[in-house]
């Protein structure tokens, strides 16, 4: 063989190669001495034989002491030390051809011949070569197979986490644990510790570390000192407590900085600082705007606040400023005593709460001191209980206006009763020379009846002494009769105005007579004009002017005009019999009045994302609608020819708005009565295709849907999937003439669609909530006259119906007048108490 001290290797290459299998030997059989060294330091370190007893300790370290001779021994008997040849082998594995090898042998025959040793001289000149690119190869260190719980990795944090909590200073403690001569051979030692107040997330200070003269901690720190060895050698002095310490010796102190002063060991390494105490200061509040009432009536008054380690909490205390209330009318008489108003200040809920600012908002409409002037107190409090608060913010308290002759009438006699029950007889007297003459002053005989009762009430309750829940009770009635006095003219103007708009495309498709037609074209010039006028009201109500302008730049004046000039036309072509020309300027004419009811909604910022996608699930809705009615006339037509034709006319204008069953895209649901004959197959197949549209519609809706990545918008998604697949099951069923179990489908596709807008709401409201500012319309939800819910206001008086539940573009405001009702309902302490705390817990997620 020859020889292999020459052979051309790289000798750095071959170098690393033996240190890695070196390293490969030592770790493989040396890796649970590490570990239990690596243990037993950092218990060392974090100081945990302080925590025990001595005998347990060095019960510990023996058990610990034996398994480190133990893995020591086993380790030496595992290890052994690779030589050159290992190294070259491992080198040699990783070449192609082996080319180490090949150098290392000799020419086993051949030998005589020239040619063979030629050839041979050429093969290991070519190993040469490759043998002289040989790279180092890397060590394979890893031990899973050896260590499957990877206890070495556990060990190793353990020790990581000692290096930085911990000290080496605190494995010389265990020195002192050593009975007789040992102590006094080591001698005595101390250790201590500052520890802030946690609120200030100030880490734990070891005093041994703290090599500067002065130390700076914030005030309320806790410093703990203790003392091992002799009793005496080590005293304390300090002048940092309450307590002041002149000297103390005993083998533990303990005590809380209040002050700055001087923090001294004497004794064996002693050390003496000048302790700095940072001071807590209390917290800052100030009011950083004027109080100003949105449109649905609520306070808003923005407030700033900081504090250096953050603010905890805050509240609001409203008083009656009695001296600036002017003295006339109801309020000449001395007020019924009230308590004080105490609410709490809206916190961030993520972020930093050291400076921040946020916005007061409550609704304080329906409280006797409405509009009276009052003194607003805020205070805030951080994690030290120190407390701050401002001066007497002067102002009129922030409510809802009523903009109404009569319902400002009505709410002042409310606010007289409240002030003081004294008042009840010049309001029972006030209340009936309003009713006394109600034609030309009430707009609905619905609230010329309740003023009515409310005054009744009044006056039997007054008879016999007026108690606090009587006047609560009948400030209430006035109250809501205020409400329904405001808001119901605009949705009584309204439903005239749709109503007349039925009846005269009626009697054009009926062929009324030009009288009959003249009648019910004055019947519309009158709600439109009745319509415009609630419409400018509201404009001014909301801060606007008269010439708020519309969707394409022109105001309400001209927008008025341009109706007026198209009921002339509408009129004239009726008039000359052109019926089809004066149905498609009806169209137009509603078309406008829609746009119009957006304009007053949105003024000159359009409409929103969400509330274009609410828009057309409402539509699309109205249009399930209209199948369903349909699909349930053919059924009823199935089972009863003929006989829907004497109903058809009362369901007319009821499919989605339509009127007769046909869809808003075309004629093709124009099944009534006569089209069955015969036809009734292809009736239905219509239907199909009508429900397989509005299901393609349905899906275009839903990829432009907002509110992506919130769990309301992920709810409003899966309900409108629910929708899809119900429609799909509808048209599968219209297509195979089963109609029952089509209607049963639409049903349940309907039932979807509400379920998705009304999520889809909650997801807008919650957006709206995030995004300071964009709560200025909110006002627009009490013009159109519908509760929190969304509901149309009910006939014959009563409180509200079910028709359009969370529909339309105002569902945003919807959902935030149902938030103010929450919190209405949770400022009322005569609730239940559980139905208080289910309301507290939505105020805190929303």
């Amino acid at each position: 063989m020859s020889d292999r001290s020459n052979l051309p290797i790289p000798r750095l290459s071959l170098w690393l190669t033996h240190a890695g299998m070196l390293a490969e030997q030592v770790l493989r059989a040396f890796w649970p001495v590490f570990s239990i060294l690596m243990v037993v330091v950092a218990a060392l370190m974090l100081g945990l034989q302080d925590q025990f007893r001595v005998e347990f300790v060095w019960g510990v370290g023996t058990v610990a002491l034996i398994a480190l001779i133990v893995a020591t021994v086993l380790g030496f008997r595992r290890f052994h030390i690779p030589s050159r040849t290992d190294a070259l082998v491992r080198l040699d594995e990783t070449l192609p051809g082996r080319p180490i090898q090949a150098l290392i042998d000799d020419q086993a025959i051949g030998a005589a011949d020239v040619d063979s040793v030629a050839l041979w001289q050429a093969h290991k000149a070519r190993m040469a070569q490759r043998a002289a690119q040989a790279e180092a190869v890397k060590p394979d260190l890893r031990l899973a197979s050896r260590d499957p719980y990877a206890l070495r990795y556990a060990a190793l944090l353990a020790l990581v986490v000692a290096a930085l909590f911990g000290s080496f200073w605190r494995i010389g403690s265990v020195a002192e644990m050593t009975p007789g001569s040992a102590v006094a051979g080591q001698g005595p030692t101390w250790e201590g510790w500052v520890e802030p107040p946690r609120y200030t997330g100030l880490p734990t200070l070891y005093l041994a570390d703290q090599s500067g003269p002065d130390l700076s901690i914030p005030q309320g720190s806790r410093i703990t000192l203790r003392f091992y060895g002799e009793v005496g050698a080590h005293s304390l002095t300090e002048t940092t407590s309450a307590t002041g310490t002149e000297t103390a010796t005993n083998p533990e102190q303990d005590f809380v900085t209040d002050r700055s002063g001087q923090l001294r060991i004497d004794g064996p390494a002693g050390r003496d600082w000048a302790v700095v105490v940072i001071a807590d200061m209390p917290p800052q509040i100030g009011v950083a705007d004027a109080a100003e009432a949105e449109a649905g009536g609520q306070m808003k008054l923005p407030f700033a606040a900081s504090d250096d380690y953050g603010v905890v909490s805050g509240s609001a205390r409203i008083e009656l400023d009695l001296a600036s209330v002017e003295r006339r009318y109801g309020l000449t008489a001395d007020p019924e005593p009230r308590e004080t108003i105490e609410v709490e200040l809206p916190m961030p809920i993520t972020g930093d709460r050291a400076d921040f600012t946020e916005d007061l908002i409550e609704d304080f409409s329906e409280h006797p001191w409405a509009h009276l002037p009052v003194k607003i107190t805020l205070m805030v409090q951080d994690a030290a209980d120190q407390q701050s608060a401002t001066e007497p913010y002067l102002t009129a308290l922030p409510a809802r206006r009523f903009f109404d002759p009569l319902a400002a009438a009505v709410i002042e006699q409310r606010r007289d009763l409240l002030w003081s029950r004294g008042n009840a007889t010049r309001i029972a007297q006030m209340l009936r020379a309003v009713s006394h003459r109600p034609e030309d002053l009430f707009r609905s005989d619905t609230a010329y009846l309740r003023l009515r009762v409310v005054l009744r009430r009044l006056e039997a309750f007054e008879a016999y002494g007026l108690k606090r829940a009587q006047q609560d009770e009948i400030a209430q009635a006035l109250w809501d009769l205020a409400v329904l006095i405001e808001d119901g003219t605009l949705a009584d103007a309204l439903e005239r105005m749709r109503r007349a708009q039925e009846r005269l495309t009626e009697a054009m498709q009926n062929g009324a007579s030009d009288e009959e037609i003249a009648e019910l074209m004055q019947e519309l010039r009158e709600a439109t004009q009745d319509y415009m006028q609630q419409l400018q009201r509201l404009a001014q109500e909301n801060g606007g002017d008269e010439n708020q302008q519309g969707q394409n730049g022109e105001s309400l004046q001209m927008t008025q005009d341009d109706l007026q000039r198209m009921m002339d036309r509408i009129q004239e072509l009726m008039e000359q019999g052109r019926m089809a020309e004066a149905q498609q300027a009806l169209e137009e004419f509603q078309q406008m009045m829609e746009n119009m009811r957006v304009t007053q909604g949105q003024g000159q910022n359009g409409q929103s994302e969400g509330q274009q996608a609410m828009e057309g699930l409402a539509e699309t809705l109205r249009e399930q609608q209209g199948l369903s009615d349909q699909a349930f006339r053919d059924l009823q037509e199935q089972f009863n020819p003929g006989a829907q034709a004497g109903e058809s006319q009362g369901n007319e204008g009821r499919s989605g708005g339509q009127g007769r069953g046909q869809s808003h895209e075309g004629q093709g649901g124009q099944g009534q009565g006569s089209d069955q004959s015969g036809e009734g197959q292809q009736g239905q197949g219509s239907l199909a295709d009508r429900q397989q549209a509005l299901r393609d519609e349905l899906k275009r809706q839903e990829q432009g849907l907002p509110g992506t990545g919130t769990p309301e918008g992920d709810d409003a998604r899966d309900a409108l999937g629910r929708a899809g697949r119900a429609m799909d099951d509808a048209e599968e069923a219209l297509r195979s003439d089963d109609l029952a179990e089509a209607i049963d489908r639409q049903s349940e596709a309907m039932e979807a669609l509400r379920e998705g807008m009304r999520s889809l709401g909650e997801a807008m409201a919650q957006n709206q909530q995030n995004q300071p500012g964009q709560g200025t319309q909110e006002g627009d939800m009490q013009a159109e006259n519908r509760d929190p819910l969304g509901r149309n206001p009910g006939s014959a008086g009563s409180i509200s119906t079910e028709e359009n539940l969370l529909q339309g573009e105002d569902v945003y405001r919807r959902a935030r007048e149902l938030l103010d009702e929450i919190r209405r309902r949770t400022g009322d302490p005569d609730r239940p108490t559980i139905e208080l705390e289910y309301l507290k817990r939505l105020l805190e997620r929303f």
